[in-house]
């Protein structure tokens, strides 16, 4: 355990980082699941609203620093391929 008082502040905000990314992470885990469900069913219409509501909340996480930009991107890229095939 940390001795130093600062140390102890950096252990304290790194547990309240870590359960706010974590949330951040779990809504983002689910709506990506929702999505890729969606796409594997029939309905059109119901797979683009998750797969439009899923990259929002890959863009949300790449902005609150728990995903890269980069790699945002790429997962919005590939969701969006999915739905493009998914169409024709």
């Amino acid at each position: 355990m940390a001795q130093h008082k600062s140390a102890k502040k950096r252990a304290r905000q790194n547990v309240a980082r870590r359960d706010r990314n974590r949330t951040v992470r779990s809504r983002l885990k689910t709506a990506v699941k929702y999505a890729r469900a969606a796409l594997s069913g029939t309905d059109g219409d119901a797979s683009r609203d998750a797969v439009r509501s899923a990259e929002r909340e890959i863009r949300k996480a790449a902005s609150k620093g728990v995903l890269t930009k980069k790699q945002a991107s790429r997962r919005v890229s590939r969701l969006a391929r999915q739905l493009n095939t998914a169409k024709s």
